[in-house]
């Protein structure tokens, strides 16, 4: 696998996914590793960025602030070196759920009911717009992190000041409650649709990473007319903020049959609790071919490959 060349696993950072981002960069590491790559551990809360200069590739396993939102992403693209998953604009839109939403809707992209919450607002006019129960969650954060679910009237401010500890930017949302769903995207393939069951009251933090009892059905349950309808769709949802390589979207069923997409992860989660090898797996795809695909698919901005052309093109 001596084409990659030196490849660095960024895992880690500084958001407040760093525990989920070390599993997935390890498992990453440990995979590209067995598979003959010359890949090294890279966690750029410890180390400067400008010591990736020298390596040829890097594999994305950070989650989060300061490397799913675009941030690392154009870091790399001033360097020149090819990274994977999408690249700044999608990955600061992908982590931003309000924006997402708000370019869904643009675009006729199906999405449940939200408000933007502020300090300043009329909780008690949101709960009745959006409905009861429904949900609160921070804006820029994932794995779930600062979510919970407003049952009674009255308990959104407190939802409110929850979500506002890990962001300043808070969204109220319609509940859906006919199940939760996810589909993995691996360059212009969509892998197969996975249920999520949890045991919880709704897929948290604690459903994701430490419970056992959360299950996942993969075959979904819908009939195969069905699931290749929302693939598409979810593809298209996943281009429509400019995603690329490879990402999940996530989306929630109606009582009535009728789905509507949550949100996109563009750095999704490699750990052994991983919803992207899941759905590869169903597609005979094994984690470390998975693995492999991924780092294949990395890049650097068309722009940006332009540029370098005209430099090195041009006459000294």
């Amino acid at each position: 696998m001596s084409h990659f060349g030196k490849v660095a696993v960024l895992m880690g950072g500084r958001s407040g996914e760093r525990a989920v981002s070390l599993k997935s960069g390890a498992a990453v590491l440990a995979s590209l590793q067995r598979s003959g790559v010359d890949a090294h551990a890279f966690d750029p809360a410890e180390r400067p960025l400008h010591d990736l200069q020298g390596y040829d590739r890097v594999f994305i396993a950070l989650h989060g602030r300061y490397g799913e939102d675009g941030t690392m992403q154009g870091a790399l693209e001033l360097m020149g070196i090819p990274y994977t998953g999408s690249g700044v604009m999608a990955s600061s839109v992908g982590m931003d759920k309000w924006r997402t939403k708000l370019l869904w809707r643009a675009a006729g992209v199906v999405t449940p009911a939200f408000e933007l919450v502020t300090a300043d607002s009329d909780f008690a006019a949101i709960e009745r717009s959006l409905g009861l129960p429904l949900f609160v969650k921070p804006a820029n954060e994932g794995s779930s992190i600062g979510i919970s679910k407003v049952k009674q009237a009255g308990e959104l401010p407190a939802a409110y000041r929850l979500a506002a500890e890990a962001d300043p930017l808070v969204i109220a949302e319609q509940f859906v409650g006919g199940g939760e769903y996810t589909v993995g995207i691996l360059g212009d393939q969509v892998l197969p649709i996975i249920r999520i069951v949890p045991a919880n009251e709704f897929y948290d933090y604690e459903a994701k990473y430490l419970r056992d009892d959360t299950q996942y059905l993969c075959p979904c349950g819908l009939n195969a007319e069905q699931e290749a309808a929302i693939q598409a769709e979810a593809m298209q949802a996943f281009r429509t903020i400019g995603g690329r390589g490879w990402g999940r979207v996530d989306f929630l069923m109606d009582e009535a049959g009728q789905h509507y997409f949550l949100e996109v992860n563009t750095s999704p989660g490699m750990t052994d609790h991983s919803l992207v090898p899941m759905g590869a797996k169903a597609a005979g795809i094994d984690f470390d071919a998975l693995v492999l695909r991924i780092l294949e698919l990395a890049s650097v901005s068309s722009h940006h490959r332009s540029e370098q052309g005209e430099m090195q093109g041009t006459p000294q």
